[in-house]
């Protein structure tokens, strides 16, 4: 077992270099300028510009302007045929987002994710800030998910064709169909007519001198509805996933076997069915831990959760690079160890399954 979790982690290396190279040379080659707001403030002059971009390895390097020229005058034969001039600069501009990528790479193995222009602070201080709104959301959405789904859809396949199961059936078809957007849009307006629920920010005004009993609740009425949106989509499919799971091992022979020997019922179902029935659920769990971060980007954004949903949206928006690598290894690392939690969970319940 150690063996394998050793190789996985050496695996997750090169992965995650892949993923951070990506989106690094993407979003250099996309449209706009970090420092757009500092060029057009008359208090930043070009010296201070130049400085900054030297300081964060945001700078074109200075052998891309002479490597240009060279490239024009040498291989002008190039550059005159159609769409030449155009793949001439995009080449330089992957080669000028390399370099830069390399220095990033450089200061992020010292633990320096860099600087958020956009929030005129340290990368590392704004994820905090924000990162633990995230995760309260998303755990909150995890835990109503996982604790409804599962027993529901037990309930559901032991109970099949009842007017319960058809009243769940009809209830999970509703939080499939439904997008998260427009039922997000639904409970805050009629949140917002109503007055029985905030609509909006993650605490009221003068939290600070509540009582810790008082802070605890005017948190929790602000999670509702956010975690109520997310939680519906994902509450739905998993209790059809359970409730199918569970009805193709009820049909098993030796569940037949286990009732014609008299067990009870709730052994034969508890003991044996289930244990079987929850090992496709585990490898979901993996898969829903990866997506704590990215999950509730949208809900924040619409019922104004202030998480790293919005942040992240601006920093995209407004080009703030350190501020998307800084997210995006954040991410990409719970993406790895979520899958690895899925596979050594799915060991732990399956005698089975054994990782050399």
């Amino acid at each position: 077992m150690v063996n394998y979790i050793v190789r996985r982690i050496l695996i997750a290396v090169p992965l995650l270099l892949a993923m951070s190279f990506v989106t690094f040379v993407l979003m250099k080659l996309a449209p706009g300028d970090v420092l757009a707001a500092y060029r057009l403030n008359p208090q930043f002059s070009e010296e201070t510009i130049r400085r900054i971009e030297q300081e964060y390895g945001i700078g074109r390097p200075p052998f891309i302007p002479r490597l240009r020229a060279s490239i024009f005058e040498h291989f002008s034969w190039f550059t005159n045929l159609p769409g030449g001039t155009w793949t001439a600069d995009l080449l330089l501009k992957m080669l000028e987002a390399a370099v830069q990528y390399l220095q990033w790479l450089r200061n992020l193995l010292v633990g320096n994710l860099g600087y958020s222009f956009t929030n005129k602070a340290p990368v590392t201080d704004v994820i905090k800030s924000k990162l633990r709104n995230t995760l309260l959301l998303s755990i909150a959405s995890l835990l109503m998910t996982w604790l409804l789904a599962i027993p529901m859809g037990i309930y559901c396949a032991v109970h099949r064709n009842t007017i319960t199961d058809k009243l769940f059936s009809f209830l999970a078809f509703f939080g499939m169909a439904i997008p998260d957007f427009f039922f997000a849009l639904l409970l805050v307006f009629i949140a917002s007519a109503t007055g029985i629920l905030p609509t909006g920010g993650a605490t009221s005004e003068g939290y600070e001198a509540m009582s810790a009993v008082g802070k605890g609740i005017d948190l929790l009425e602000h999670l509702i509805i956010p975690t109520v949106v997310i939680s519906t989509g994902s509450m739905a499919v998993l209790q059809r996933i359970m409730r199918g799971n569970m009805l193709e091992v009820l049909r098993e022979q030796y569940v037949t076997t286990a009732r014609a020997k008299g067990l009870p019922e709730n052994r034969v179902i508890y003991r044996h069915a289930l244990r079987n029935a929850i090992n496709p659920m585990v490898t979901i769990f993996g898969y829903e831990l990866s997506a704590l971060l990215s999950g509730a980007a949208l809900v924040e954004i619409v019922c104004g959760w202030p998480g790293i949903g919005i942040t992240m949206l601006t920093a995209v928006r407004s080009k703030d690079i350190f501020l998307v690598m800084g997210s995006m290894m954040i991410g990409g690392v719970m993406l790895l160890v979520g899958n690895l939690v899925a596979d050594l969970l799915l060991a732990l319940v399956d005698p089975r399954i054994r990782y050399d």
